[in-house]
Parts: structure tokens; sequence; C-alpha cells
């Protein structure tokens, strides 16, 4: 559908990122008019979901020099770096008893979420760990039950937690509910933390799985109603109060970019073993060990166990590119303004490609694109234009 400027699906992800890009590829190839020298284009299946095809690459498919990424999504920039990342997860395997008290089942709800790369520098509120600050204000509860969050990438909306605890536990709950309410009023206006009893634990099937946290009834059920103790319950709630989430350093090169980040992304409770996942990301390589060494010792200290998981490199900027100044160059010839040089702290294929072929000399650019990967998503259309003038200029400018 149109709306003013703007190209969106009705009720369902318009697919601009990255189909955008496949159509600016299929178009050159196909018009006769357009000036460029030979063109290999680039299509890899599993992008959005660790990079697969870009992974599996054989690099002998290649034999470019110059690689266009293009799958920005900011107008009148030129993206030259974005940030690596690993996966690690932390397992918590402690006996447990059966349950022997009251349940509660106690949610935060309501986060807004995004992307744990672009979206991390927000300050927007991690729901693991927003429960867990609200589990840990009450005195001697037994944990049942943790889980939230969708997927790796993105940050916590929900989750919730099963819990045996009375009514001193549910009073110290609320009050500290109402704390974090305040402490993201302006970033998450809509983070509540809630806490219903055994009863409504028991009629809670009715919650959704997919996209949603495991339905608390039927996570206590499933586990036969046992529970932690005081005591690793505690240790579960320091530990996931430890594990680093937010920006952890800035870009030296771009002021007011995020160089590393982490974030704890996945929390799950199966079979009595609790397992916590983490998605850290950096531009700089050489900088990725001080996060995981930390996640790491955080593990050790709380008798847990700690695994390193799929990763992928960071694409350090290159401020000297020759293709760099290219494009500088056409943009300002064609629009009368230099365009914006940054890097991105989400991840990118030229990260990939450029390490299996060295020398590659890569950028990445795009048209505007909002809220991709959900209902919503939208194109600008002077944007796109402008992307597909830009296109055309370097491809013309590099065929000479």
């Amino acid at each position: 559908m149109r709306d003013g400027d703007w190209i969106l699906a009705d009720g369902t992800t318009l697919g601009a990122d990255d189909g955008v890009a496949i159509a600016a590829m299929l178009a050159f190839a196909e018009d006769p008019e357009a000036a460029h020298g030979p063109l290999e284009l680039l299509m890899t299946v599993a992008e959005e979901v660790g990079l697969g095809g870009a992974t599996a690459l054989d690099p002998e498919l290649i034999s470019g020099t110059i690689l266009l990424n293009l799958d920005s999504e900011e107008d009148a920039s030129l993206t030259v770096g974005c940030a690596g990342s690993i996966d690690t997860v932390v397992r918590v395997d402690a006996p447990r008893s059966p349950v022997d008290g009251p349940l509660l089942r106690v949610t935060a709800s309501g986060g807004r979420g995004g992307h744990s790369g672009g979206d991390i520098a927000l300050g927007r509120a991690n729901a693991i760990k927003a429960l867990g600050r609200a589990l840990r204000a009450a005195p001697e509860l037994r944990i049942v039950a943790l889980d939230g969050g969708a997927a790796r990438n993105a940050i916590p909306r929900d989750a919730t937690a099963v819990v045996v605890a009375g009514d001193e536990a549910r009073a110290a709950i609320e009050a500290e509910a109402a704390r974090l309410a305040d402490a993201y009023r302006t970033t998450d206006p809509g983070l509540r933390v809630t806490v219903a009893d055994e009863a409504a634990v028991a009629a809670a099937d009715e919650v959704v799985r997919a996209g949603e946290v495991v339905a608390a009834g039927e996570v206590a059920a499933a586990d036969g109603r046992s529970a932690w103790s005081p005591a690793d319950s505690a240790r579960i709630l320091d530990l996931v109060a430890a594990i680093p989430v937010g920006p952890l350093a800035m870009s030296a090169d771009f002021p007011g970019v995020v160089e590393t980040s982490s974030s704890l992304g996945v929390a799950k409770t199966i079979d009595g073993q609790l397992t916590l996942g983490s998605l850290s990301r950096s531009a700089n390589e050489a900088a990725m060990p001080d996060v995981t060494n930390a996640i790491a010792a955080i593990a050790r200290l709380a008798g847990a166990t700690y695994e390193p998981g799929h990763g992928y490199p960071g694409w350090r900027p290159d401020l000297d590119s020759p293709l760099l100044a290219t494009a500088k160059a056409v943009h300002e010839r064609l629009f009368g303004a230099p365009p914006h040089v940054t890097l991105t702290h989400g991840g990118l294929e030229a990260a990939i490609i450029a390490a299996k072929r060295p020398g590659l000399d890569a950028i990445s650019l795009g048209p505007e694109i909002e809220g991709p990967h959900a209902p919503g998503e939208r194109l600008h259309i002077p944007s796109a234009g402008r992307f597909m003038r830009l296109l055309a200029g370097l491809l013309d400018e590099l065929s000479r």
C-alpha cells in the first residue's frame, strides 16, 4: 500500500529488507541502457537468522574485487563497518525438590524490545533482567521456572517466572515493580511487572507459545511442580543480575556509535535446567574476549557452565578505501552534499564475505527503511529513487 511518500504492507512485513536490494540488482542486470562493467549478483539465504548463506559461501564463486552490499537502511549514508558477534550460553543445573507452598506467576511484559544491535543504545528494558530484579526483592522465594525472550538478536519484551512465595514476597515484588515502571517510564512506558496467584497460574494455558513466553501454568505442570532451593534460586537471580546487558564501549572513530555491547536474549527452563543465552557484538574483534571472558567468569562464580556458540567476524572500517572515496565523490556530484559515513552495530554479510576474500573493497548502502522484520515496515519512496541514482552513478564510475 502507498501512504504518502511511503510503501508498506497490509498486516504483514513489507520485505523491503532485503527485497529492495534484489529488485535493484535485477533491474541493473536487465537494463540495456545502464552503464556498468561486469557484474556478479550475490543473493544469500538465512541472512536474518545467523548469516547462514554468507557463512557457507564458497569464496571461489566470487571473482570481483569490489563489494557493494545493498543491505543498509539509511538514506544518504554509506556504511563502512559492522559489528561481529558471538552467542554464549550459561546453564544452571542444580537439585530441585517438590513444591511445598503457594505458587505465584510473575510476569514482566509491555517492553518495547527491539534489535539487540541497532536499538541497544536506546536504554530499553530487558524483560528478563527486569523480571530478575523484581524477584530479587523478595525474601526466600523458590523458582519453579524462568522463561523469556523470543530470539537471540532481539531485546526481550516479555518474561515470566513461576515461584513458590508467600504474601511477604508478593508485596516485595509488587513494590519493586512500581520502581521498575518508574525507572523505564520514558523508554518503555508500557513495561509492567504483575503477580498472579496459583489459580491464575493454573489457568494460564491460553498464553500462546509462538513469539511469546511459554505459559507459566504449562511450565509448572510439565516440571512436576518441583523448584530450586531458596539458596539456588538466589544464585540464579544473582546470575541474571550480573550478566552484562547494553552498550559496553563506544567507537573512537565514530562518536556516538556503539562499538561493543551484549544482550541477554533468551531464558528457558527445560527439564529442571535453566539456560540463559546472550548475543555479544563488537566492531573491534580484539575487544570481544573482554565480554565473553566476563560472562564465563560470572558463570563460574555462580556454579554454572559456560558454552561459546556461533560467531562471525566484525567488519573494521577502512576510511582510506578507494571505493569509499569514489562513492563519496559520486554522491556529492549527484546530490550536492557529502553522504553520512558510519558503521552499524548490527551484522552485515560484508563482514563474512570480506573475511573470505582478503583485499575485497566494500561499502554498504540502501534506501530509507523503517521497522524492518515486522508488520508496519515501510520503504521511503523518494529515498529509493535516490538510492537507484547513486547506485547507477557508482556502477558507471567504477566501470571507467
